[in-house]
Order: structure tokens, then C-alpha cells, then sequence
């Protein structure tokens, strides 16, 4: 499975095409799904541009995404960043009135349980966040419900690639000792396509976006998430 990153916590400034309206992001999903992405991963924006899990922007971005892209599967972040303390975010999920089909907790973060327990209480897929260089593996598979996530993302946070590939090894080692949900290995910035050919290599689900990379596996810009997950499906075996 490839999924699409399209904005993460980048602001406009970073890249003038990240997606940050809805309409924005309906249109970069759609490009993005005819280039080959199956499934969609995005940080619904405040009007600073800033992420939020806030219901009115989380009901906006799906509605629109969805509009755009039906029966692909589109999941949002729920990041310590974008509302302070675990009690406020489970908060946020408990009010969502348009819920989307999955979402990312970060495992590393304080009350990571709390809200991965209010996401499935409300029949929202999760995505085990499981960052390289921290305890968030140990935590989350000492979760009693660690069973019955959707996946598990592993996240390589560093850039140089040799060091990136060195992270990924050890950290599936720890993912993968039993059997369990489904990984999706990905890297960032400079070690982005480096961890993308890894992951194929050894069949993982993968995902690309301009949230991970601003810049094409030759080193240049891209112009869009579609470029980003065309140039993935070239690297694909």
C-alpha cells in the first residue's frame, strides 16, 4: 500500500504548493490518487495555517477530501502539537461529527493510550506512530490494545541516509520479533527515498508526501504530492 502525505505540519512558507484549504487538499488528493496513492494521510489546518484537530477543520478537510477521492481511505493526525495535553485531545476526537477513517498517534508523546483508546472507542482506525531513537515501540507494545491497531508506522526521524537505513533495521527487529498489524516504514527529508526503496524491498506499506520530502529522488523540487507518489511508483518494483 502507498499512501500520500499531502501537507504534515509544514507551513506554506516551507513549499508555496503545499495544500492547506480543503479545497486545496481535495485537489491534491485527487492528483495524487490518479498517480497511484491508495489511501490519504493529512493535517486538517486552522486559518493560520497551522495543524488542528479542532471539529469544524477536521469535518471541512474530509468532507472535501472525500468528495474528491470516495471509497479511498483518508486519516488525520492527532499529534501532541496540534492541542495541548492528552485529556484535550481525546476531548477533540469525542467531538469530531465527521470522523475520519484513521488516525496517527504518536506513541513517543504523553497520553498516547488515552487517546488511541478514544479513537477505537469511536470505531476510528489507529496508526501506532513508533519513532526511531525513543521508547515509543516498548510503550506501545506493552499496550493491551496494541492488537487492534490498523497499522503501525515506523518513523524514521533521521535524515542522513546510511543512518536512517541503520534506524529502520533496528526498529523493525523490534516491531516485527511477533507477529502483529501491518507496518508502514517511512523516512524523512534526505533519507526519504532511501527508507521508500527499503520499505519496498521488503513488501511494507510505504507513503510519500510532500509532509516527508520536498524534493524528487534526483534532488529536485517537486512540484506537487502527485510528482512525489509518480516517482514512488517508478522506484516500486
Amino acid at each position: 500500500m502507498l499512501q500520500v502525505c499531502l501537507n504534515g505540519a509544514r507551513l506554506r512558507d516551507e513549499c508555496a504548493q503545499l495544500p492547506v484549504t480543503p479545497g486545496e487538499l481535495a485537489s491534491a488528493a485527487r492528483a495524487a490518487v490518479a498517480a497511484g496513492a491508495q489511501d490519504v494521510h493529512l493535517h486538517p489546518k486552522n486559518h493560520d495555517g497551522e495543524d488542528t484537530m479542532e471539529p469544524a477543520a477536521v469535518a471541512a478537510a474530509l468532507t472535501a477530501v472525500r468528495a474528491a477521492v470516495p471509497g479511498v481511505p483518508v486519516g488525520v493526525t492527532t499529534g501532541a502539537w496540534t492541542t495541548p495535553g492528552p485529556a484535550e485531545r481525546v476531548s477533540r476526537v469525542r467531538s469530531w461529527t465527521v470522523l475520519p477513517d484513521h488516525a496517527s498517534v504518536n506513541w513517543h508523546e504523553d497520553g498516547a493510550a488515552t487517546v488511541a483508546d478514544a479513537l477505537l472507542d469511536r470505531g476510528i482506525g489507529v496508526e501506532a506512530g513508533i519513532y526511531s531513537g525513543t521508547h515509543a515501540a516498548e510503550r506501545f507494545l506493552g499496550w493491551p490494545r496494541s492488537h487492534r491497531v490498523l497499522r503501525v508506522l515506523a518513523e524514521i526521524t533521521d535524515t542522513a541516509p546510511q543512518a536512517a537505513i541503520h534506524a529502520a533495521t533496528g526498529l523493525l527487529e523490534e516491531l516485527l520479533a511477533a507477529p502483529g498489524p501491518s507496518v508502514l516504514l517511512h523516512g524523512e527529508n534526505d533519507a526519504a527515498w532511501a527508507v521508500l526503496r527499503m520499505a519496498a524491498s521488503l513488501g511494507l506499506d510505504m507513503r510519500i508526501g510532500l509532509e516527508d520530502v520536498l524534493r524528487l529522488p534526483d534532488g529536485t523540487p517537486t512540484g506537487s504530492n502527485a510528482d512525489l507518489v509518480r516517482a514512488a511508483r517508478d522506484l516500486i518494483p
